[in-house]
C-alpha cells in the first residue's frame, strides 16, 4: 500500500521513448519501523539509563567521600583519646566517660554511609554487566548491518527522501485516476456547510476554517491545528461583514474567498486584518439559486484553487446553463479567462480543479462518480469513469487542495477527505 512506501502504480514505455509511470508518496518513511531501528532505539535507552544512574552514583560518592572526610579528624581524636583511657584507667572519670560517649554518636551517621557503599558496590556490579550485555548486542547489530553505522544510514535514508519528494514537486501537475476511500475527520455541523485548509503552496500554516450552512452565514471558526478541529478546541471566531451565499468558499494565502448573499460579487476577507480587501462582481454570473448544483443550496458560484491558482466555476444566461470556468486574479478578482465547458450546471453534483481540469460529479447522492474532465489547456473534454466512494450519501462541498493533495468535503454533517493518485509523464531524460 501507499503506507508501506514509495509506489509505482503503472509503468510503460510510448512509442516516442518516454517513460509513462504513477508515483504515490508514502504518508511516511519506513524507517521508524525498522526492526533494527526500533533495537538500537532500546539500546540508546538504556544507555541513557545507565548513564543517569551513574551520574547519581558519582554525586552520591562524593558526597559521602567529603562526609567521611570530615569525620576524619573526630576519628582521631576518638582514637587518641580512647588510647589515653587504656593506658590510664585511672583517669576514666565520669566526665571523660560522657565526652567520649559524645564523640561516639557524632559517628553513629557515618554507619548509614557505609551501608550505602555496599549498596552502591552491588549496583556496580549490576550496570558492569548491563554494558557488557549492551556492547554483545551493538556488535551483533553492526556485525548485521555492515559496513555503515546507523546516523550514517539513517542520512542516507533521509537524503533519498529529499530526493523523492523533490522528484513529486518536480512532477507537479497529473492526470486524476483514483480516489481512494473516504477518510472521516469529523462529524459536526449542519447537513450543509464547508471547511478547509489554506490552499497555498507552500505553505506551513496548520489552522483550519469551518463554516456551518450554505446561506446567509457570517460566523466562521478558525482552528489552530487539525487535531484542535478534531477535538473542538483552541479556535477563534471570524464575523465577516457580509453574509455568504452557498458553500463554495476557499482559502488562499491566509484569505478567504467567498460568494456575497444575493449577489454575484466575490468577496476577498483577510483573516489577519479581519477586514475586507477587495470585492467584485462576476459580470453576468448567476447567483440566488438560478444555476445552482443539483442539490441547490446557492451554489451558483464556487471558488476553489489548484496548482494554477485561483479559479470561480459558475455560469450565465448568455452559456445557457452550462458551466463557465474563469482564472480570477486573487489580488483584484479580475477575471484573467474563461471557458464554456459545455456541461450543465443543474446536471453536476459538485466540481473540483486538480492542474487546470474541471472535474464534475454526476450527482450529490449516493452512486456518484467522477463522470466528466474539461482541460483548460487544450480547451476539451472527455466523459470519465472515475469511481467516488459518497459514504454519507449528500455532498454539499468538494474542493481540491494542492498543498496536501485531498479533497475536502462536507458530507451530510461529516468533515471528510480522499486521497487522489494523478497519473504523470515523466520523460526518460528526466526531465518534465
Amino acid at each position: 500500500s501507499p503506507d508501506e512506501g514509495w509506489q509505482v502504480y503503472t509503468s510503460a514505455q510510448a512509442p516516442d521513448g518516454k517513460c509513462l509511470c504513477t508515483a504515490v508518496i508514502p504518508v511516511q518513511g519506513t524507517c521508524s519501523r525498522d526492526l533494527r531501528s526500533h533495537q538500537l532505539r532500546q539500546l540508546m535507552e538504556k544507555v541513557q539509563n545507565i548513564s543517569q544512574s551513574m551520574e547519581v552514583l558519582d554525586l552520591r560518592t562524593y558526597r559521602d567521600l567529603q562526609y567521611v572526610r570530615n569525620t576524619e579528624s573526630l576519628m582521631k581524636g576518638l582514637d587518641s583519646r580512647l588510647k589515653v583511657a587504656a593506658e590510664s584507667q585511672k583517669s576514666l572519670n565520669a566526665k571523660s566517660f560522657q565526652e567520649l560517649k559524645d564523640k561516639m554518636t557524632e559517628l553513629l551517621p557515618l554507619l548509614p554511609v557505609l551501608d550505602q557503599y555496599k549498596s552502591d558496590t552491588r549496583l556496580i556490579v549490576h550496570l558492569k554487566e548491563e554494558v557488557r550485555n549492551l556492547s554483545g548486542s551493538l556488535l551483533a547489530i553492526q556485525e548485521e548491518m555492515g559496513a555503515y553505522d546507523y546516523e550514517e544510514l539513517q542520512q542516507r535514508v533521509l537524503m533519498l527522501e529529499a530526493r523523492l519528494h523533490a522528484c513529486m514537486q518536480k512532477l507537479g501537475c497529473g492526470k486524476l485516476t483514483g480516489v481512494s476511500n473516504p477518510i472521516t475527520i469529523r462529524a459536526s455541523g449542519s447537513r450543509f456547510g464547508s471547511w478547509m485548509t489554506d490552499t497555498m503552496t507552500p505553505s506551513a500554516d496548520t489552522r483550519v476554517w469551518y463554516m456551518d450552512g450554505y446561506y446567509k452565514g457570517r460566523r466562521v471558526l478558525e482552528f489552530r491545528t487539525l487535531n484542535d478541529f478534531v477535538t473542538g478546541q483552541n479556535f477563534v471566531q471570524h464575523l465577516l461583514p457580509h453574509p455568504w451565499a452557498g458553500t463554495g468558499h476557499v482559502v488562499f494565502n491566509g484569505s478567504l474567498y467567498y460568494n456575497k448573499y444575493q449577489s454575484n460579487i466575490a468577496v476577498k476577507y483577510h483573516f489577519r486584518s479581519r477586514s475586507v480587501l477587495v470585492q467584485r462582481s462576476l459580470a453576468g454570473a448567476g447567483y440566488n439559486n438560478t444555476f445552482p448544483y443539483s442539490w441547490g443550496g446557492f451554489s451558483d458560484i464556487d471558488f476553489m484553487v489548484d496548482e494554477n491558482g485561483l479559479w470561480a466555476v459558475y455560469t450565465t444566461n448568455q452559456n445557457a446553463g452550462n458551466i463557465v470556468v474563469s482564472r480570477v486574479d486573487p489580488q483584484t478578482l479580475e477575471v484573467l479567462q474563461s471557458w464554456d465547458t459545455g456541461y450543465p450546471k443543474r446536471s453536476a453534483g459538485e466540481s473540483f480543479m486538480i492542474c487546470g481540469t474541471l472535474y464534475v460529479t454526476n450527482s450529490h447522492l449516493a452512486g456518484a462518480k467522477i463522470y466528466f474532465a474539461y482541460y483548460t489547456n487544450t480547451s476539451s473534454y472527455e466523459y470519465t469513469d472515475i469511481p467516488f466512494h459518497n459514504q454519507y450519501s449528500h455532498i454539499s462541498m468538494l474542493d481540491y487542495n494542492p498543498r496536501e493533495r485531498v479533497l475536502y468535503t462536507w458530507n451530510n454533517g461529516h468533515q471528510v477527505i480522499y486521497n487522489v493518485t494523478l497519473f504523470h509523464v515523466i520523460k526518460t531524460s528526466g526531465e518534465l
